[in-house]
């Protein structure tokens, strides 16, 4: 029964996420949903309150897998930095469907400007990670693998606002390039400013 309910869940946010990035998320309706994913308005409202709460879980659901991916490739690199690079070099999730999860964010920057309720479930994801990332540069910083300089919270924005970029080219030229080896390319030279120069 509860992996019926898993998949029931699974399918709406499949067809959620489809239709607000064909359609967009204020000419997707609640029907809409239910008949693209073969589901009940019972069964919809029984894994969501709202529209809005599936547009949140989409979000939240991609966060999580970023989330996992992160703290696996910095958990099992020697230093800070090869960390960083490492991650960068392996953000295939984030590259998956770049363009409809741009889309997907793109709806929330609009939505998040008309409507005060979706604001802090678009920009705490965002201070989460600058916090998140400012904290892992001052643990290079001790462990003597960046440079005494540096301005974590600075490198921490910095490496986000590059991040959202390449995501937004992605967004634009899905097949232009590999996207990903960009991502590695651009950390890679980032970081290699940010360490500690041996004297």
């Amino acid at each position: 029964m509860q992996h019926r309910s898993e998949e029931t869940r699974a399918r709406i946010l499949t067809s959620a996420e489809s239709l607000f990035a064909r359609k967009g998320y204020d000419a997707t309706g609640v029907a809409d949903i239910c008949d693209s994913a073969g589901v009940s308005k019972g069964a919809f409202y029984h894994h969501f309150p709202s529209k809005q709460a599936v547009f949140q879980a989409l979000l939240e659901d991609w966060l999580q897998q970023l989330d996992l991916e992160i703290t696996q490739k910095l958990a099992n690199s020697s230093d800070i930095p090869s960390g960083l690079i490492t991650m960068a070099g392996q953000t295939g999730k984030i590259f998956e469907g770049a363009r409809t999860r741009a889309v997907i964010f793109l709806e929330f920057w609009m939505q998040a400007s008309r409507q005060p309720e979706f604001w802090q479930v678009v920009v705490d994801p965002y201070y989460r990670y600058v916090h998140f990332f400012s904290e892992k540069f001052k643990e290079g910083i001790v462990e003597g693998s960046l440079s005494p300089n540096l301005d974590p919270e600075m490198a921490s924005r910095l490496l986000i606002a590059m991040t959202l970029g390449i995501l937004l080219q992605a967004f634009f030229d899905p097949s232009g390039t590999s996207w990903e080896e960009v991502t590695r390319q651009g950390v890679q030279s980032l970081i290699e400013g940010f360490r500690k120069k041996e004297l």
